[in-house]
């Protein structure tokens, strides 16, 4: 069994504002669990405290039901893969993937095989001679990924180990870190910044902002069922549109719409931008900016006042204005002062 859990955990650097406030959250037995959240929201510090690098303030974090706040880093069985690889530029892959072996007295011969069995399962066997520098960043990637897996430990941390490679090698590699964790049957904690990869990579993704837990759950229901309006404009691409429901009405670019449900007063209306094109309310407006982005173009127009975006199809007719069709039933209702989902 290789569960996390972390009960009331707290961080603080200066006694008084808590970078991790109170997170309580258990990752189960062979869970790929995403941290997903805006820079300086925690998620990296999490990773820090359940590996032991940062010592926490409060709370406890517990592995296979043991508690180890005291416990050492090393001792922990935890492999941590960094953003910048931390590679040793002195030695050969060979003894990169090798070195938590060594330092742990594995008898050469078995060192050997498992490095050699790892190095064949990421593609490593011609390049175990070479040093990092002459490496390119996906092979250095995998490099570090062998180090960790070669110790077959309880949990991997993975602290946004894509973030320095093109967009196509991120791509293979996504898939590459999902079959390792889908071979290996254990525990993953990964973060990072990019939605998509957190869509297409987690079990669960947990959304954090100011050292908060906004929501834990499936990457179906962050995406379609989000708790509130952060959740919702941090996954996937929302627009957001403030209006004034009476009556069950309200109006957007002087176009009536009824919301459908029993709300009253000021709230933020929330429309995902491929669901511009394909309800019942016809709205004209200018088009500001258009994005080419292969298969599609995203649109940027104006909606009472907020800067908005619909994702178009190629053969979608426009010119200088666009004519949206949306729908009250495509919608998300935003309590306007807490942000919560109505």
């Amino acid at each position: 069994m290789s569960s996390v859990v972390l009960k009331n955990l707290i961080k603080s650097y200066d006694g008084k504002k808590n970078i991790i406030d109170n997170i309580n959250l258990e990752i189960k037995d062979k869970e790929f669990i995403v941290l997903v959240g805006s820079s300086g929201c925690g998620k990296s510090t999490i990773l820090r405290l359940i590996s032991g690098l940062e010592d926490i303030t409060g709370g406890e974090i517990l592995i296979d039901s043991k508690v180890v706040n005291n416990i050492h880093p090393k001792d922990r069985d935890i492999a941590f893969v960094f953003q910048s690889y931390a590679l040793y530029p002195h030695m050969s892959v060979y003894d990169n993937i090798a070195f938590g072996l060594k330092m742990r007295k594995y008898d050469k011969n078995t060192i050997d095989e498992k490095v050699r069995e790892v190095a064949k399962s990421l593609n490593l066997e011609e390049l175990l001679d070479r040093k990092p520098r002459q490496l390119s960043g996906g092979q250095r990637q995998r490099v570090a990924l062998g180090r960790a897996i070669v110790r077959q430990p309880k949990v991997f941390l993975m602290d946004e180990p894509l973030s320095n490679l093109d967009a196509n090698l991120r791509v293979q590699m996504r898939s590459e870190i999902k079959k390792l964790h889908q071979k290996l049957q254990t525990t993953f904690i990964y973060v990072t910044h990019d939605q998509t990869e957190a869509l297409t990579m987690g079990d669960r993704i947990v959304v954090l902002d100011k050292g908060k837990i906004q929501q834990a759950d499936t990457p179906n229901q962050i995406y379609n069922n989000p708790r509130n309006k952060f959740v919702a404009g941090f996954i996937g691409q929302m627009n957001f549109i403030p209006v004034n429901i009476q009556n069950g009405k309200f109006t957007i670019n002087g176009t009536e719409l009824y919301s459908g449900k029993d709300i009253t007063g000021d709230v933020n209306i929330g429309i995902r931008a491929e669901k511009m094109i394909s309800g019942n309310y016809d709205i004209t407006v200018p088009v500001d900016i258009v994005e080419m982005t292969g298969g599609e173009r995203i649109v940027y127009f104006y909606l009472n006042g907020n800067k908005c975006t619909a994702k178009i199809p190629l053969d979608y007719k426009f010119d200088t204005t666009i004519t949206l069709h949306i729908s009250t039933e495509d919608m998300y209702f935003f309590n306007g002062d807490s942000g919560e989902v109505i």
